[in-house]
């Protein structure tokens, strides 16, 4: 079972929103002083985080998304970070 299954099938929302604050501010310091090295990103792979934000993001109900975040918001770090 991967890292975020675990926390997705906890249940803990505090945590899960915990969590997803602290991957979208590793995206942050990823695109300004991490210098785009996915060492800095909790998952240690670009692909592997924006997919981890996109399900713990769609494992909130839709009046327990965070204002902080939003799924455009999700897609703009996917479009900055992942070069294909």
């Amino acid at each position: 079972m991967s890292k975020i299954q675990e926390i997705l099938d906890d249940g803990n929302k505090k945590f899960q929103y915990q969590m997803l604050d602290r991957m979208r501010s590793d995206c942050e310091y990823y695109l300004g002083y991490g210098y785009r090295d996915a060492k800095c990103l909790w998952s240690l792979d670009e692909k592997e985080h924006i997919q981890n934000m996109k399900d713990l993001w769609n494992n909130f109900g839709d009046n327990e998304k965070p204002e902080w975040l939003t799924w455009e918001q999700i897609l703009e770090y996917e479009k900055e970070m992942i070069h294909e």
